[in-house]
């Protein structure tokens, strides 16, 4: 048992100094996601801190109605974009907006007041002008927040009316239906423990990605040097004929390992991530690699040359990262949100999403029994395939 160890760990040791020398392997395992995650956050992480900006709203609205003052003071007091507000007369507005002296132009009629404390209908004119941009689709989103409001306490008005209610109260109803608390309401609170940022999904997802191409370098090394003819002597030397295998399997696990936990410490650096406890993100790590490294093995096993393994690897590797949301968010249900939710890609970025929302080692079960099932349902698959290059 001891020989074995020895041997197993001469034969990694020599593997992984071999392929270290390899410039591929370094460029492949850490060069390249990393120059992704750059570019991907220059070019879409902005959307992130993506802050609104001033504008000016032109408003026309009788000096002396109630309802119409807060109206615009509900526009001039809003948190999230810094309005200015500019009176103008009716006819005013329109030319202001047109010339681009103001992003917006809001009219409230004359008699707004009375006519929603009544029931009857009441128009407000509202003018967008082509630099009204985000700031101004919100401040009409809050326009028309607020009208809905107002239109309710109108119908509450009406229907008072036709219920026979002396007019003296349908301005009290009318005030108290617009001005009452909403029912229901929404609450603002920190992302979804089970959701990353999206520098947080660029960096697992690219981490992810290029793990199934850096353990191929370590498997896929069998059928290199089964082509040299190097494997055949390998396994005429007096040890234990699955040490070469099991060798070639440390190797990939140990390149998968450091490859995949320098890239998260990169760019959680980087990109100002934070993926939670080390411990369960580490055991993310091993699981995810062992999954990797065990598909490795079954296209080794389909493969006839290493240059059909290469080209199979890439294009799981491309496909499985992908659909995991490695470039962009991947949403799906039914049949295909279950086949989705078996990469194991996606559940080691779902487990990093929990981790980073502070979840623990207890909270990790469905991602690491995703990840832990691919690489027994592959393993297995690795030893039941034919050997088709071993046949040729």
């Amino acid at each position: 048992m001891g020989l074995s160890f020895r041997q197993l760990l001469t034969m990694t040791g020599s593997d992984l100094r071999q392929r270290l020398r390899d410039k591929s392997v370094v460029i492949f395992a850490l060069v390249v996601p990393l120059a992704l995650m750059f570019v991907f956050d220059l070019t879409f992480g902005g959307m992130e801190q993506l802050e609104l900006g001033d504008i000016e709203v032109a408003v026309a609205a009788p000096d002396d109605d109630e309802l119409a003052a807060a109206l615009v003071g509900t526009v001039r007091d809003l948190d999230v974009v810094d309005v200015e507000v500019v009176p103008a007369a009716a006819d005013e507005v329109r030319p202001l907006v047109r010339s681009g002296r103001a992003a917006l132009g809001v009219v409230v009629p004359e008699g707004f007041g009375a006519a929603v404390t009544s029931g009857q209908e009441a128009v407000v004119d509202v003018v967008e002008g082509e630099s009204a941009g985000l700031e101004g689709q919100v401040v009409v989103a809050v326009l028309q927040a607020v009208l809905d409001r107002v239109n309710a306490g109108a119908q509450a008005a009406a229907a008072g009316g036709i219920a026979g209610l002396p007019p003296e109260q349908l301005e009290a109803v009318a005030r108290s239906v617009a001005e009452a608390a909403p029912t229901l309401g929404t609450t603002e609170g920190e992302t979804s423990r089970e959701q990353l940022s999206f520098s947080g999904s660029l960096v697992a997802g690219q981490a992810g990605l290029f793990l199934l191409f850096t353990v191929g370098f370590g498997v896929l090394g069998l059928l290199e040097e089964r082509e040299q003819g190097t494997l055949a002597r390998l396994r005429s030397m007096p040890m234990r004929p699955g040490l070469v295998v099991a060798a070639k399997a440390l190797t990939a696990y140990v390149l998968g390992v450091v490859a995949t936990a320098v890239l998260l410490t990169a760019g959680s650096r980087f990109f100002g991530v934070d993926f939670g406890s080390p411990a369960a993100v580490g055991v993310l790590v091993l699981a995810v690699v062992a999954a990797g490294v065990s598909l490795v093995f079954v296209v080794a096993r389909v493969a006839r040359t290493a240059e059909q393994a290469q080209v199979a690897q890439s294009i799981l590797a491309m496909v499985l990262g992908m659909s995991a949301g490695a470039f962009f968010p991947i949403t799906a249900g039914g049949v295909l949100g279950t086949i989705l939710d078996l990469n194991p890609i996606a559940a080691f970025m779902h487990g990093l999403g929990i981790t980073s929302g502070g979840g623990g080692l207890g909270d990790l079960g469905q991602p690491l029994a995703v990840m832990l099932g691919f690489a027994l349902v592959a393993a297995l698959a690795s030893r039941l395939i034919p050997d088709r290059g071993a046949a040729s």
